[in-house]
């Protein structure tokens, strides 16, 4: 049995999409498919029922997932091994950030380290859902988790920048939708849970205001503002970037969460991430500036090479 072929199995039996199989292996959905299908062939039995709703594992498929699983974390853990010894500052590394503005730093700061070390290979993703970094998704996750949130034990951590947030509005909308004024149409313009948005919105002045509309991401809800839904609160180092944005009146600026560096214990000792985490963080140090609300650098110690 070919490993490959299990690694698309189990993809597909987890996501229930080629289309998600795919994107989660960084190969295409025809690959998956192919795949899927000569393990069918080799194994003569039919893995997964096929409909428009997706991809369901047959009984078959179902007595095959808990085997697959263990040869899979033991391969996994294999590589991970191999891995924690390398030494050399070259090859690949994966890291996958939970949005595009954190994706964009990480890039601005890294610059310099791969300039530095031409062997390395970066590969940087945006996806707010949990990547299993057990499995090799990802080498090295940024991801926000609420200040009475601490990372999975099975990984490690690092703080690396606070989440103080604030509410904006459009510029071009400012005057209409301004909280302070009497015939303000202001409203919050939400995020998809409404309790997320009660919640936010009670860490404001602005509690009283109506919460309208449901938005699913960080970039989807910036887009809104800028068109006047509405006013929105979201974090410093996202709304002060977006000069179609303004902050509101009156100022607040509540620390809700946190921004964590997370890599498996396995990849430790690995020279390459080792000096990439290192880069990350003393990076971010740098640019604290733009997470805990001050919205300016300090006047030393923000270096050109790694300003966005």
């Amino acid at each position: 049995m070919d490993w490959n072929d299990l690694r698309h199995f189990l993809a597909l039996a987890r996501t229930g999409s080629v289309r998600a199989a795919g994107s989660a292996l960084g190969v295409s959905h025809s690959t998956v498919l192919r795949r899927v299908e000569a393990l069918e062939e080799e194994l003569g039995t039919r893995l997964f029922d096929r409909s428009r709703g997706g991809f369901a594992l047959t009984q078959a498929g179902q007595d095959m997932l808990p085997g697959a699983e263990r040869v899979d974390a033991e391969m996994g853990a294999i590589e991970r091994g191999v891995l924690g010894r390398d030494d050399q500052l070259e090859g690949k590394i994966s890291i996958t950030c939970g949005d595009a503005w954190v994706a964009d730093l990480v890039l601005a700061v890294l610059q310099p380290f791969c300039a530095q070390h031409p062997g390395i290979a970066l590969h940087v993703g945006v996806d707010d859902r949990l990547f299993d970094l057990s499995r090799r998704e990802a080498d090295i996750g940024i991801r926000a988790l609420p200040v009475s949130k601490q990372p999975p034990q099975h990984l490690i951590g690092t703080r690396i920048a606070p989440m103080h947030m604030c509410s904006y509005v459009a510029v071009a909308h400012a005057e209409r939708l301004d909280p302070e004024r009497a015939d303000s149409e202001a409203r919050w313009a939400a995020f998809d849970d409404p309790d997320v948005q009660r919640n936010l919105a009670s860490t404001t002045p602005y509690s009283h205001l109506e919460i309208w509309g449901g938005f699913s991401s960080l970039a989807v809800l910036v887009s809104a503002l800028k068109y006047g839904y509405g006013v929105g609160l979201l974090p410093c180092y996202v709304g002060d970037v977006e000069p179609e944005l303004r902050r509101l009146p009156t100022p607040q600026l509540p620390h809700l969460g946190d921004l964590w560096l997370l890599s498996h214990p396995d990849l430790r000792t690995n020279a390459r991430l080792r000096a990439c985490r290192r880069a990350i963080t003393e990076g971010f140090e740098r640019h604290l500036w733009r997470f805990d609300g001050s919205g300016r650098p300090p006047t030393q110690g923000v270096q050109e090479s790694d300003r966005p």
